[in-house]
């Protein structure tokens, strides 16, 4: 036996909840703790810099602020490896 189940997506519904002071809690948290894995992989003399924002959703980057920050991450992928240390699902688009 079958059944066929219909499913409608509420769109505005999931972009509030996307948007909410919660989801933007937890990707400034998240971005913290990605930023200070990432602080105890390059030492005290390069900075890591996280920038809070809002697009359909709330969002957060975390920057090696330093000319050195691409080739630390090109050669230990330490923005990587903190990422996934805090358990995010790191994928290569």
């Amino acid at each position: 036996m079958s059944y066929r189940i219909e499913v409608e997506v509420d769109y505005a519904g999931i972009g509030e909840v996307a948007r909410s002071d919660e989801v933007r809690q937890m990707v400034n948290q998240a971005a913290d703790r990605i930023a200070a894995a990432t602080r105890t992989a390059v030492g005290p003399d390069i900075p890591v810099t996280v920038s809070e924002y809002t697009t359909d959703r709330e969002a957060a980057a975390v920057t090696i602020a330093d000319r050195r920050g691409l080739g630390l991450q090109a050669r230990d992928g330490v923005l990587t490896r903190a990422a996934s240390g805090i358990g995010a699902d790191v994928r290569i688009r």
